[in-house]
């Protein structure tokens, strides 16, 4: 599992992209944990920005006990996870015939991140809860 790139996704994961930093290790937890297509996944996206350095390239910033993705964090997160542009109209199209198969070009499909936002939804409840239960 890329590291810096899992900090990106999971910051982007939050509405205001600010988390504390108990809420990012618990959700890099998660997804450290959750197999080998997230790890895979990383991997690809860090491959396209072989120079990747989220603190050095002001991609995020500390504050307040934990870490805000920036604008530009933003942006390269988009540049990583863009698709690759499609074939040129020049290029001839790869032709079979009707009886031949043809591969499966389709890639698995990736974990997505919203059991970790359940997941922080459901604490978040809990801790409200908690703090109500001992108001009164």
């Amino acid at each position: 599992m890329n590291f810096q790139v899992t900090v990106l996704k999971v910051l982007v994961s939050y509405p205001d992209g600010f988390a504390a930093m108990e809420d990012i290790k618990r959700d890099m937890a998660i997804l450290a944990t959750s197999g080998r297509d997230w790890a895979e996944r990383t991997k690809r996206l860090a491959a396209r920005v072989p120079d990747l350095d989220i603190f050095s390239q002001g991609l995020i910033e500390r504050m307040n006990g934990g870490w805000r993705i920036t604008d530009k964090g933003r942006a390269v997160l988009e540049t990583m996870e863009a698709r690759p542009a499609p074939a040129r109209a020049t290029e001839l199209p790869d032709v079979r015939p009707v009886d031949e198969p043809t591969p499966a070009t389709t890639p698995s499909p990736m974990p997505s991140i919203a059991p970790v936002r359940r997941i922080r939804k459901r604490s978040r409840r809990d801790a409200i809860r908690r703090r109500q239960a001992a108001a009164s």
